[in-house]
């Protein structure tokens, strides 16, 4: 079997309703498909518009049981395209317990399972202790058609410990959805995102939104992309403003090369990390 794994993101903007925005990224999944991807992420909250710039419980409505609709909806199509999709979601265990999800889908429609934010900011136009409750199910590593994939939400970005777990857990590709405007995290964005992506000895695909949206005045900057686990970008980096679907070949036998040039996981002192994991 080949190493090389074609790979999708999608970056996009808000189209102002639910189900624009579900048909826009079966869309995008076509088209994806079309060019010979095997696997492709959205982008965090997928079907809806970034809510968290304010804090109204009437957003409450776009969460979801998950598996539910939206996910049995992409299952249909991930088997039709033999896709495997990485669909990030808000979930509704039950009334008043909500989360910002992901759920894995294999290439044959199966439901994998799905990965929960463990961070949860709370600062002006990311109000997001608001509508999540911090993740609760660990950090999953999914055995999909392409490989092992691992989800990692946004803020999650900043926390170089789930970056770890994944790839502990064997992750060849993490997906790092997210919502993030300009300022500090721009400068951020092209730097922690491939360093993790060193640190751990795997792929990442980062992706942004674009475009401004009615409910607050964050602008998102896109510019997503794949890094390998050199730190180098697979490509070019995604639009600043436009949206794209980003289509690249990730050669997964680089991960065996760089782990066996840089020795991290060998050479690891969990023993002596004491005060990370102190409460």
């Amino acid at each position: 079997m080949s190493d090389i794994v074609r790979a999708a993101l999608v970056q996009t903007t808000w189209t102002g309703d639910k189900e624009s925005m579900i048909k826009a990224h079966e869309d995008y999944a076509r088209d994806a498909a079309a060019q010979g991807a095997k696997v492709i992420c959205f982008q965090e909250l997928f079907y809806g518009p970034y809510f968290c710039q304010v804090q109204e419980p009437e957003f409450y409505e776009y969460a979801e049981s998950i598996p539910g609709p939206t996910t049995e909806r992409f299952q249909a199509l991930a088997a039709e395209l033999g896709l495997v999709m990485v669909l990030p979601m808000y979930e509704k265990e039950q009334e008043g317990v909500l989360y910002n999800t992901a759920a894995v889908v294999d290439a044959d429609g199966s439901y994998l399972g799905k990965y929960r934010k463990h961070h949860i900011p709370q600062v002006k136009g990311f109000w997001e202790k608001f509508y999540f409750r911090p993740g609760n199910l660990g950090y999953p590593v999914f055995d999909t058609a392409v490989g092992k994939v691992g989800v990692y939400i946004c803020y999650d970005r900043h926390f170089p410990e789930g970056w770890r777990e994944l790839g502990l857990g064997g992750a060849q590709i993490v997906f790092n959805p997210s919502a993030t405007s300009r300022g500090l995290s721009s400068y951020l964005w092209q730097l922690e995102q491939p360093a993790s992506a060193v640190a751990n000895e795997y792929f990442v695909g980062a992706i942004n939104r674009v475009g401004t949206e009615p409910l607050g005045d964050n602008d998102f900057y896109g510019q997503s992309y794949f890094a390998d686990p050199e730190g180098k970008f697979v490509g070019e980096v995604g639009d600043t403003h436009n949206p794209e679907l980003i289509v690249r070949d990730l050669d997964l036998g680089l991960i065996k090369t760089v782990r066996e040039r840089w020795q991290f996981y060998r050479d690891r002192r969990p023993e002596s990390y004491t005060r990370t994991v102190e409460l």
